[in-house]
């Protein structure tokens, strides 16, 4: 079964396009003829079963998969053939945290941040963790912090890096109802402001404007 891309707004100007996507994961067919754009303000939910490819899928919209046909544009060019410029325009975090856990909040912070060529102080850094409601945590190594505040110092990383494309994947895991209601209103202000997002989830999201669209996996 082909995926079904379930959308409110045809007359976008693209950003970002996925053309006649296809992916193999070993003698396996996760999905074919992919297609969808996103603009500024836009957001594009994936949904389906385990197994069914939404993972994948990101991966491949962010670089670090390659897909067995189809092509990922970004401003109309191929995002393998831009390097550093996409890179450097989107975040992705995955249903791992992708945080060192020797390593405390703020120096996890501060190095992914850097990795993204910019510079955060201590100060910076104290405050994101504040807005994600770490306080008081930000200097314990991450393997002494719960679940849900492994998952929040993650995802500080969407305050500081300033790209506009975010790719989530099971975004609110392990986070509890408050946290999944600050998760809302950090998306939820970035579309506002022009951001994108992509996001593989079985919650559902609404947002009072922009453009939504939903892939559904088989």
């Amino acid at each position: 079964m082909l995926p079904q891309l379930i959308e409110d707004d045809k007359d976008l100007v693209a950003v970002l396009e996925v053309r006649n996507l296809g992916c193999v994961r070993g003698n396996r067919r996760l999905f074919s003829n992919l297609n969808f754009a996103l603009s500024p303000g836009s957001f594009l939910q994936i949904t389906g079963p385990n197994g069914s490819g939404k993972t994948s899928l990101l991966r491949i919209v962010c670089g670090l998969t390659k897909p067995e046909e189809g092509s990922v544009l970004w401003h109309g060019a191929s995002i393998y053939s831009l390097a550093e410029e996409f890179s450097t325009a989107f975040t992705y975090i995955g249903h791992r945290n992708g945080v060192k856990e020797e390593l405390t909040p703020v120096e996890n912070l501060r190095i992914l941040n850097g990795l993204k060529g910019k510079a955060l102080t201590r100060t910076e850094a104290y405050e994101t963790l504040a807005k994600m409601g770490l306080s008081g945590r930000e200097e314990l190594p991450i393997r002494f912090l719960s679940q849900g505040q492994q998952r929040r110092s993650a995802l500080a990383r969407l305050l500081v890096e300033g790209t506009k494309l975010w790719v989530l994947d099971e975004v609110l895991t392990s986070l509890d109802k408050a946290a999944a209601q600050l998760m809302h209103g950090l998306i939820e202000g970035h579309l506002s402001e022009g951001g994108m997002a992509i996001v593989a989830t079985h919650q559902e999201f609404t947002f009072g404007a922009g453009s939504f669209q939903r892939v559904e996996l088989a």
